[in-house]
């Protein structure tokens, strides 16, 4: 492997790994999402040669933010620069933001030590701060994948069910609405705190399931996105203990991560869930999930992050896939959908379903989610209606709607396991 393609891939590391770490450092500065992300993709850019001359530094995070913050300083200096030399064109509202410059040098130490003790984790602060009410929650949402998680466009997208036209639309107003509304980069006192946990959660559990199942790529996960997701719920629960949904969100990332080693083969072939040696999972992880989610029902206010853990810890808990307690996972999902009443929950609700009441009345429901629209971009709806096609022997329509399926997924391990299935159909007897 040549010095170039070490390079490359360090960087690629990077990025992947470090991105949202260089950013939320790098935004305290610039207090601009646009200046603080165009400078660190300008850090990344100059890593690419500077390490190939030097050598691959042995904290690349650092470096990647000491150079962006220098970026993001040359170009408030030069704003700074050129507001001196032309005061007539600087509107007297201005002085606010020149004062805020002067301060840019540690002048708001004070606040930001006293704010590191209320969210102590650098990526967890900008997501905060990006969740601000003034933005609607899609807005939020979007923002926050695309910019601190570094999710690509495509991905966040997908993440979404939307186009990546209309995300890519939906990020360049949120930034407009940020700039217009001149909403400070700053980290949220603690009592705003509670005002933007929900778009907090939100974001936390689409980056985790993100990376749980990975848009594209050929992985089934990205488990930096998971781990990431799983620190910063882990920060959170420590910051507000006492917080149902912070405790339920917890627990459904615990509970769904403990399968991670066993969600795919040693050739990296996606499993079932009836498929998986659960000898393997982690029982530790499993046993803290369950006794967040029995302290978290004990409360009596069980939101939409508590009873997804319930639900996910019935599956967990069941000594083989057989064994479920499926009635008992519907009716949790019933009490899901009457609080959250989403698309994407009462289609994943279909498989228990399917299995205390059989395919028949499970296909009369995906039919009708189908008829809404909603999931019209969503790969498993498809999925799903193919794999309780062919349970109820009707092979041609399971084929086609696995073909349906294929055309919406960009993971490659998921399109191996789709055209497996596929293939089965196609050469089976009928």
């Amino acid at each position: 492997m040549t010095a170039a393609t070490d390079t490359g891939q360090a960087v690629a590391d990077a990025h992947r790994r470090e991105w949202a770490f260089v950013l939320a450092a790098t935004v305290r500065v610039a207090r601009d999402l646009d200046l603080a992300e165009e400078c660190v993709q300008e850090a990344y850019a100059a890593a690419l040669s500077a390490w190939e001359r030097g050598g691959i530094p042995h904290n690349p995070a650092a470096w990647l933010t000491t150079a962006a913050k220098r970026r993001a300083m040359d170009a408030i200096c030069r704003e700074r620069t050129f507001r001196s030399k032309l005061p007539l064109l600087v509107e007297p509202e201005e002085a606010v933001d020149e004062l805020a410059l002067e301060e840019l040098g540690g002048q708001k130490e004070e606040q930001v030590v006293d704010s590191e003790g209320v969210v102590p984790d650098e990526r967890l602060r900008l997501i905060f701060t990006c969740c601000h009410p003034a933005l609607a929650q899609e807005a939020q949402l979007a923002l926050t994948l695309r910019l601190v998680c570094g999710l690509p466009t495509p991905d966040v997208a997908r993440a979404l069910l939307v186009s990546e036209q209309t995300m890519a639309a939906r990020i360049t107003r949120a930034k407009k609405k940020i700039s217009a509304a001149r909403i400070p980069y700053r980290v949220p006192r603690p009592a705003e705190l509670p005002d933007r946990l929900t778009a907090v959660l939100g974001v936390i559990h689409l980056l985790f399931t993100t990376g749980h199942t990975a848009p594209s790529g050929p992985a089934l996960m990205r488990t930096d996105l998971t781990d990431r997701a799983l620190h910063m719920a882990r920060t959170l629960h420590d910051l507000m203990p006492d917080e149902p949904e912070v405790r339920g969100l917890l627990a459904l990332l615990l509970v769904t991560d403990a399968r991670r080693v066993t969600r795919t083969d040693a050739d990296g072939r996606l499993l079932r869930l009836e498929e998986q040696d659960r000898s393997l999972w982690d029982r530790a992880a499993l046993a803290e999930a369950h006794e967040l989610i029995v302290a978290g029902l004990r409360g009596g206010r069980a939101g939409r992050y508590l009873l997804q853990a319930a639900i996910a810890s019935l599956y967990a808990e069941a000594p083989t896939y057989e064994e479920t307690d499926w009635p008992q996972i519907v009716a949790l999902y019933d009490r899901l959908l009457s609080l959250w009443p989403s698309p994407v929950v009462a289609l994943n609700r279909t498989v228990p379903v399917s299995m205390a009441h059989g395919p028949a009345v499970a296909l009369a429901h995906v039919e009708a989610l189908e008829q809404n629209g909603r999931l019209s971009r969503y790969q498993y709806l498809p999925a799903i209606k193919a794999d309780l096609l062919q349970r109820l022997d009707r092979t041609d329509e399971a084929a086609a709607a696995y073909r349906q399926a294929l055309e919406l997924t960009g993971n490659e391990a998921e399109r191996a396991f789709l055209t497996a299935c596929l293939t089965r159909h196609q050469t089976s007897p009928t």
